[in-house]
């Protein structure tokens, strides 16, 4: 079973204190909607307003960078990430992006005052 990892955009975890600082971890992931996508999405672009096949992909990419981004964590054995950011670029007129998920990985520890009260809770 995974361990589960936090993931904020925050700088902190609330409760909780940076035990260790354990360095910058990312999800990369280059997507192209391919060709029916691509030809129907050109279409729906015509129109204008939202685009469902482009949508699609994009949510797709961003989904797996995520998941791409929390087994790099796992891999340097954190609790959790933060800083948590998306980024993406777009290579040419070819509808290729990159999409990448990236923050900053850290083992965390109970805040001082949690950790005096379950000492206080265990029985001698």
């Amino acid at each position: 079973m995974k361990q589960k990892i936090i993931v904020t955009t925050g700088n902190e975890v609330q409760g909780r204190r940076v035990a260790k600082y354990l360095g910058i971890v990312r999800g990369i992931v280059v997507r192209s909607p391919g060709w029916a996508k691509n030809f129907t999405g050109s279409f729906a672009a015509l129109g204008g307003g939202n685009i469902s096949q482009f949508e699609e992909v994009c949510e797709e990419a961003r989904s797996e960078a995520h998941a791409r981004m929390i087994d790099h964590a796992g891999e340097r054995g954190a609790d959790a990430i933060i800083g948590m950011r998306y980024d993406a670029t777009e290579f040419g007129n070819n509808n290729i992006t990159e999409v990448l998920a990236y923050g900053t990985a850290v083992r965390l520890e109970p805040l001082a005052a949690q950790v005096e009260e379950v000492q206080e809770v265990v029985p001698e």
